[in-house]
């Protein structure tokens, strides 16, 4: 998917990227798959804000996503491509055999017209989905479950990718993108094939109105503020932080590790933060 750039007519034209959308095969997406979604603005269930600059942008529906391929061994065409705007892939609706349609992540080189099933049986081969015990070694992956029957959770942004390394017993080892070599139980789903879109990292908003569109607030440096509003504010000037940098709750900033999941630990073989 290519990006196109424009005349540097004004400053924020200047360096603004998008994409071209010609994979986008049509602009009304199905509706029987849609759902109303409310803003959450970056708050819980208490309405209080835990998750800082997020606000605004504009009205969505939400896509229902097949996340779990759970329709074995039915045949399905790819009708149409689709941009959701709840994401950074593509979508693109299955038509079944038997009629019922549904959403899926979009492969990269999965074209309007081809054929893709899941289940034991299945081939593997881009846009088929078939758990990780029936999957050849080396396998490129996405959408991967990590509870058999679940769904799948992880590596499923643009241009993402994991690859199956090795299987011992009931489990299988898989190197996610950023690194990390994670157990994962052979039983669990995965679909073939790296997720689509792959020039999504390479964009340019180009101006702060893009940002805001899409529900991203400003953020404010620690350093410019109030020493009551952040421990790097205060000073007379421009003034340095005077000690190792913090989060606006005194925590660190840099180098400390926030992991508290101990039941998956076990399951990391490798951290994406060792030593090069």
């Amino acid at each position: 998917m290519p990006l196109r750039s424009y005349k540097p007519t004004s400053a924020g034209r200047r360096f603004m990227t998008r994409p071209t959308y010609e994979e986008i095969t049509t602009d009304e997406p199905y509706k029987p798959l849609l759902e109303p979604q409310k803003r959450g603005s970056g708050r819980n269930g208490q309405g209080r804000l835990t998750v800082r600059h997020r606000g605004g942008g504009e009205k969505r529906h939400y896509r229902i996503i097949d996340f779990k391929r759970d329709k074995w061994e039915v045949p399905a065409r790819l009708a149409t491509i689709e941009y959701d705007p709840n994401r950074s892939a593509r979508i693109g609706l299955l038509h079944y055999r038997d009629g019922e349609k549904r959403y899926i992540l979009l492969p990269n080189g999965l074209k309007v017209g081809d054929t893709v099933v899941s289940g034991p049986g299945a081939e593997a081969r881009v846009g088929n989905a078939l758990p990780l015990s029936n999957m050849p070694l080396g396998t490129t992956i996405h959408n991967i479950e990590l509870v058999p029957g679940k769904g799948g959770q992880i590596v499923r942004s643009a241009g993402a990718s994991a690859q199956l390394l090795a299987k011992e017993g009931e489990h299988g080892q898989i190197r996610l993108p950023s690194g990390e070599v994670r157990r994962v139980s052979l039983r669990c789903i995965a679909t073939v094939g790296q997720v689509g879109n792959l020039d999504h990292e390479n964009q340019n908003l180009g101006k702060a109105g893009r940002a805001r569109r899409m529900g991203q607030r400003p953020e404010v440096r620690g350093v410019v503020m109030n020493p009551r509003d952040h421990p790097h504010g205060g000073g007379e000037g421009k003034s340095p932080t005077g000690m190792p940098p913090k989060t606006p709750w005194g925590q660190p900033a840099m180098g400390h590790r926030t992991r508290r999941s101990k039941t998956t630990g076990g399951a990391i073989v490798r951290s994406r933060h060792r030593k090069s």
